[in-house]
């Protein structure tokens, strides 16, 4: 792509460039997973040849990659910035529990993203450097969340951190990632606004109840 400048000549803009190869490969990979996804389709829908793809990303494998990176990327970013520690721990964690859901509700390439990479064995995310440092940073989150509830009493005192995260992932994704089939076999709807909404109320009411401290 290219830009104006102010002595009327143009200049490349190589970020909004990327920018563009990676939504395009986003929707792309979503749509048909690594295996159908094609970089000529990708090329025409970030209006970019394919040239330069191959520039910034390698391969076809290097640029699923930078797509599984920047969408668990911007998943990690905004979790990071929630706001946990302005009322009790255990509302900290509720609070996390209601972005993820959010989240994945309003990011369905980001569920068909895992669920292909899951079924390759997460063959791709094993190469990327930048996945571990990515996630990191929530554990940290969820474990502080833990430790200071247990020290005000208001989350049980035996939670592993990553169990808890893993089961709030879990109570968000499983239904989304699985509507169409748990549909057809109950025949009832999952995609509806309403079941949605019911289904996250029902399981943030499992979570909280699970944080509860023993009473004695």
């Amino acid at each position: 792509m290219t830009v104006d400048t102010s002595n009327g000549t143009t200049r490349r803009n190589p970020e909004e460039t990327r920018r563009r190869i990676l939504e395009a490969a986003t929707a792309e990979f979503a749509r048909v997973g690594f295996e159908g996804g094609r970089i000529d389709r990708i090329a025409r829908g970030a209006r970019a040849n394919q040239r330069m793809i191959y520039h910034y990303f390698g391969d076809k494998a290097g640029l699923y990659i930078a797509v599984l990176e920047q969408a668990l990327g911007e998943l990690r970013a905004e979790e990071l910035r929630l706001d946990v520690d302005a009322g009790s721990p255990r509302e900290g964690v509720l609070q996390l529990f209601d972005f993820i859901s959010a989240h994945f509700e309003g990011h369905p390439e980001l569920v068909k993203l895992l669920s292909g990479e899951n079924l390759l064995e997460a063959a791709h995310l094993k190469r990327s450097d930048d996945t571990p440092v990515i996630s990191s940073p929530i554990l940290a989150l969820v474990e502080d969340l833990l430790r200071r509830g247990a020290q005000d009493s208001s989350v049980r005192a035996d939670i592993d951190p990553l169990h808890l995260y893993v089961a709030m992932v879990g109570l968000s994704y499983f239904h989304l990632s699985n509507a169409w089939t748990l549909s057809v076999i109950f025949k009832q709807d999952l995609q509806t606004t309403g079941w949605r909404s019911a289904h996250r109320r029902m399981a943030r009411a499992m979570l909280s109840e699970y944080l509860e401290p023993p009473k004695h």
